[in-house]
């Protein structure tokens, strides 16, 4: 089979070499999966370059996220099993974590609506109790990530600020449903939103930014407001005045998704029901923007790590094309 493989940590265009290799061969609890298609996610672009908390042994083939078909026909969701990733026509998952894949998403969508949805349904509903009625700030609205945050938070009844960098991408957040979109390389982040909301600022802030983002959001969250902290594409960890959270008497809530697997696998469960749910009514559908064979597969998670993608780019194979 083909598989994309890191030989040594660096930037994923110069990591990534596509090569002819066998079939991986599956271990105890495992499956083999025919992969259909493959959705790019930045910690594919942390795991080329040696920066994830999962350092799989090299060599090895990311892709943390896919939509594939089991022996027997069904087309399921999974999160492939290191280092047997999923930028490759054949990879393992654990068979216990297979979710059915939504009848109402093609292969690309549903490949795409695992990791960054099931982080959104978390953060927003688990740990941030969003409700009806508040105002939900998403920073990087028109990413992966933000737009899943995006569609959730409206289909929650939130009215949504998206906070973007660049005119393409603030009106892929229009179209995203945001209420309101601030381009913080031409506006004054801070200033837009305090008046977007009257000065209040928002209950419940979804940040996979970190950096200026986090530094924002300090400034930005209400009175018992809740900043999600989901991430750190920028590159740089905050520091949080926890006597400023005192004073303004804020929350500021970690979000770890993947140890949902082993602490509470059966909310997972539950969130894949929800968003299944969700999506066959048409309230969420992700935003796959671009779609490209497996031997494209090295610039795209390239495009990606540079910050240079909206949405979601999937990789699909020949086959399922």
């Amino acid at each position: 089979m083909q598989a994309w493989q890191v030989h040594e940590n660096g930037e994923p265009s110069e990591v990534m070499r596509l090569a002819e290799v066998e079939p991986p061969t599956p271990g105890d609890g495992q499956v083999l999966l025919r992969v259909r298609a493959a959705n790019i996610n930045f910690p594919d672009a942390l795991l080329c370059r040696g920066q994830y908390q999962v350092r799989p042994p090299l060599p090895f083939t990311p892709g943390v996220e896919i939509c594939g078909e089991t022996e027997d026909g069904r087309r399921v969701i999974a999160n492939p099993a290191l280092p047997y990733g999923g930028f490759a026509e054949y990879a393992l998952a654990d068979a216990r974590a297979l979710l059915p894949a939504p009848e109402a998403l093609d292969d690309a969508e549903a490949a795409a609506l695992h990791i960054g949805y099931q982080t959104g349904w978390f953060g927003l509903h688990r740990r941030a109790h969003l409700e009806a009625g508040e105002t939900l700030l998403v920073h990087a609205a028109a990413g992966g990530v933000g737009s899943a945050a995006v569609q959730l938070g409206k289909a929650a009844g939130a009215t949504v600020i998206g906070v973007v960098g660049g005119a393409d991408k603030a009106a892929v957040a229009r179209e995203l449903g945001c209420d309101v979109v601030v381009d913080r390389r031409s506006e004054d982040v801070i200033a837009a939103v305090k008046e977007a909301t009257g000065g209040r600022g928002a209950d419940v802030i979804y940040d996979p930014v970190g950096g200026e983002a986090y530094a924002q959001s300090a400034k930005l969250v209400a009175f018992e407001g809740r900043i999600v902290v989901v991430g750190f594409a920028s590159g740089t960890i905050p520091s949080p005045a926890l006597n400023h959270a005192l004073v303004k008497n804020y929350s500021i809530l970690g979000l770890h998704w993947g140890l949902y697997a082993t602490k509470n696998p059966k909310l997972i469960l539950r969130c894949h029901e929800e968003l299944t749910g969700l999506a066959a009514r048409g309230a969420i559908k992700p935003l796959v923007s671009e779609r490209v064979p497996l031997t494209e597969a090295a610039a795209a998670v390239q495009k990606v790590a540079d910050g240079r993608s909206t949405g979601r780019i999937a990789v699909v194979m020949e086959e399922a094309a």
